[in-house]
């Protein structure tokens, strides 16, 4: 009976030390708020990242509530604490991942950009050079305004890189470097079928 007393205060400490367990609420919040400054840059430049975040958060809440679901006696988030940390690391990565995407796709419009500016410049001098003649007005002035409406895209492209929009950016780049080989391309055939016809 002794030893029983003596064991009992044991016990209701260890019942006390149970019964207050309490989520890692700190730790959370501080995970959460790393998550939440990723989110903006890394759904554009890691979603991937992103992704693993929101998993591990979906891990994170499932754990939180079974927790809560069971009798407070019985409550343990030793395996929160795991995956708050989880949680906390991936935030983190997805922003260290978003801020690198976010580079490369800058450094992607700028050269898109200037690759661009140089094939309509290249576009320009080779329409200058175009066979002029009968028949031949009507496709000028349509290949002219081509590079018009290519210039036009460029400038747009600049716009979307001082918003640090760098993906429409690149995108405007491409597709006036595109306007612009088109041209090319129908000013060399032009030419070819000049040359063969003069034979």
């Amino acid at each position: 009976m002794r030893k029983m007393m003596a064991v009992l205060p044991f016990v209701f400490v260890l019942v006390l030390m149970v019964g207050c367990a309490k989520p890692p609420q700190d730790a959370i919040n501080a995970a959460m708020s790393a998550m939440d400054a990723a989110k903006p840059l890394a759904s554009e430049y890691a979603a991937g990242s992103l992704q693993s975040a929101e998993d591990a958060k979906a891990a994170l809440d499932a754990e939180l509530k079974a927790q809560q679901d069971k009798f407070a006696l019985f409550r343990s988030y030793k395996k929160a604490d795991e995956l708050v940390a989880d949680l906390k690391a991936k935030s983190d990565k997805a922003a260290a991942d978003a801020a690198a995407g976010q580079e490369q796709a800058k450094n992607d419009a700028t050269t898109a950009i200037t690759a661009a500016t140089t094939a309509l410049t290249d576009a320009k001098a080779l329409l200058e050079k175009a066979p002029k003649g009968k028949g031949t007005a009507a496709d000028l002035e349509a290949m002219k305004a081509d590079l018009t409406a290519a210039e036009s895209t460029i400038n747009d492209a600049n716009t979307a890189m001082s918003a640090t929009k760098y993906k429409d950016a690149k995108a405007k780049a491409d597709a006036a470097a595109s306007s612009a080989a088109n041209v090319v391309s129908q000013v060399q055939a032009a030419m070819a079928a000049k040359k063969v016809g003069k034979k």
